[in-house]
């Protein structure tokens, strides 16, 4: 048995847009969606939540000038799109798909509903949560914690695109930083670590939902990480962290 019944996998925009600077890079899709259906196999139901950063940041249009609210609804739009591109190349690979939106947007997406989502996962459909929590002002990432507590998760993955894990700080201006094997939910927010924002974190502390940083891109990761092996970092309610050996 896997020793995760159900996973929700949070996938950031950039991570679609592989080298390019800006938008969808089919190439880098295909790969997302090669490993999710190779993870598949291992029995695992899987949901996965993605940002949209690769077209849009509500935060960056708001800092310019627009209206916070109307910017971040834009950025929801942004989820969307990337979300129905994950939605066709998982469903070309033969993976069963629904996509389900916080914002109503019937001629594409199911809205939003928690037990359609559940009967969804328990029928061994990939489930992909779109448009965040609906609501401006929240980020993907509460929107990720808050979408892995409601379908009862037992983990909250937080897949990067060539970061393997958590540091104690930024290891391409320090090299000499450290990476984490574990982190406990106090550190992570003593330390503001740039894991994701301090309300979906302190979300996760509060529902016992533990997170596991890793690189989605390096070959088999995914797999591993549902395997229950040492991938990235986890961060739990733990005693103490513990660095990576050099």
């Amino acid at each position: 048995m896997p020793p995760y019944r159900r996973a929700l996998l949070k996938l950031s925009g950039e991570a679609l847009k592989g080298s390019r600077t800006y938008g969808i890079d089919p190439t880098a899709v295909g790969t997302v969606a090669d490993e999710i259906k190779a993870a598949l196999s291992q029995g695992v139901e899987l949901a996965l939540l993605t940002g949209g950063g690769n077209i849009w940041r509500g935060q960056d249009a708001a800092a310019s000038g627009m209206e916070r609210g109307t910017a971040d609804h834009v950025g929801m739009l942004a989820t969307i799109m990337n979300a129905l591109v994950l939605q066709d190349a998982l469903e070309s690979r033969g993976v069963g798909t629904r996509t389900q939106s916080a914002i109503t947007i019937q001629a594409v997406a199911e809205p939003y509903i928690r037990r359609r989502a559940l009967r969804h996962l328990e029928k061994g459909r990939v489930v992909i949560f779109a448009a965040g929590t609906g609501n401006p002002y929240f980020t993907t990432d509460t929107a990720a914690a808050l979408r892995a507590v409601e379908i009862g998760a037992d983990i909250l993955l937080m897949a990067k695109h060539g970061v393997d894990g958590v540091y104690e700080a930024d290891p391409r201006t320090t090299p000499s930083a450290r990476r984490f094997t574990q982190l406990s939910y106090m550190e992570a927010l003593n330390r503001r670590l740039e894991i994701m924002d301090s309300t979906a974190l302190a979300l996760c502390m509060e529902n016992h939902l533990p997170i596991l940083v890793f690189d989605l891109f390096a070959p088999g990761a995914l797999q591993a990480t549902l395997r229950g092996e040492r991938v990235g970092t986890l961060i739990a309610e733990l005693e103490h962290s513990v660095f990576a050996e050099r």
